[in-house]
């Protein structure tokens, strides 16, 4: 198990070093180069040599790209260019928010995706597995930005049950020690923090969640069907073992495979697809952030960003890999 986690982890070093040099790559090819994009194309030629010069784009390539590699591996992530604070810092302001968006939209796909996906493959070819084909596929065609905007009208703006955006009610005087504001509620036992901070929560990780709920569901389907008719299952029904023996240890256990590695992805593909979300509710994560400095061309954002998803996508990997092992002890990753 130390060996795998070894392996995946030295794996990391090449992949960040091809990443990083596209991206430095990306940014240098920029029309008219970094300078002209960051000060748009009425720049004069003074401004744009003084942006050279205070960036040092007019040094040697190879010299640039040591001073940028130089720079990432000691953590500087550079200084956004709209807000001056360095980029690390605005990350670690506005992860905590993304990440507990996520946490429950994942806790939402998942927590209705397995059930539903069984619930289909027990009754396959009945009206019960027709539903349930049918709103994973409404899912997954439904936009998010479409589906945000109708939770919205609906449940916040016709109904009042939700607010209507925003992480909590600025009114609650509420204490922050991790910047998670469901778990700080939770933790000083402000169950009116506690409570707001979760309703502030449900709309936007539904809107988040309803793509991976109905990946999760048909891969859950499918697999379950898969492993439903394997000749390991109709002997130990031949043996007379019980239903719920063979459903909770033969049936979901050896199904559970493709869905760990689509929940794995899709836990990937939820802090990376928060733009439209975030900015539907207000919802000051990395995904609104990430959203202003497309507008306002902030690279050394966009590039933090991108190296930043890169290794939360490495890591979940690595958790995928590691949970193989314990779900099922015949898997052995090399």
């Amino acid at each position: 198990m130390l060996r795998t986690i070894g392996h995946r982890l030295a794996l990391l070093v090449p992949t960040l070093f091809g990443l990083s040099l596209l991206l430095f790559l990306w940014v240098r090819s920029l029309p008219g180069g970094p300078a002209t994009a960051l000060l748009g194309d009425k720049a004069t030629p003074q401004a744009v040599a003084r942006i050279n010069e205070l960036y040092g784009f007019d040094k040697p390539f190879i010299e640039q790209y040591a001073t940028y590699m130089g720079k990432l591996l000691s953590g500087d992530f550079g200084v956004s260019l709209r807000t001056g604070r360095p980029v690390l810092d605005e990350f670690a302001t506005r992860f905590p928010a993304t990440l507990e968006l996520t946490a429950i939209a994942l806790v939402f796909a998942v927590g209705l995706g397995i059930p539903l996906g069984y619930w289909a493959a027990k009754h396959v070819g009945r009206w019960q597995d027709q539903l349930s084909v049918f709103l994973s596929l409404g899912g997954v065609v439904v936009p998010v930005f479409f589906l945000a905007f109708i939770l919205k009208w609906i449940f916040a703006i016709r109904l009042g049950w939700f607010p209507t955006d925003g992480r909590q009610d600025p009114r609650i005087d509420a204490t922050h020690y991790t910047d998670f504001y469901l778990l700080d509620g939770l933790m000083t036992q402000e169950w009116d923090a506690a409570w707001d901070a979760f309703m502030h929560l449900v709309l936007p990780g539904i809107a988040l969640g309803t793509i991976p709920l109905a990946i999760i569901v048909r891969i859950t389907r499918a697999s379950v069907l898969e492993v439903v008719n394997a000749d390991y299952v109709r002997t130990a029904r031949a043996k007379g073992i019980g239903a719920n023996l063979i459903r909770n240890r033969f049936v979901l256990r050896n199904a559970m495979l493709p869905v760990t590695t689509t929940i794995g992805l899709q836990l990937g593909l939820l802090i990376s697809g928060a733009v439209l979300t975030e900015t539907v509710f207000a919802f000051n994560g990395i995904g609104r952030f990430l959203r202003d400095a497309i507008f306002y061309l902030d690279y050394p954002v966009l590039q933090g960003f991108i190296i930043f998803i890169a290794v939360i996508y490495s890591l979940i990997n690595l958790l995928v890999d590691v949970s193989y092992n314990l779900i099922d002890p015949r898997v052995r990753v090399q």
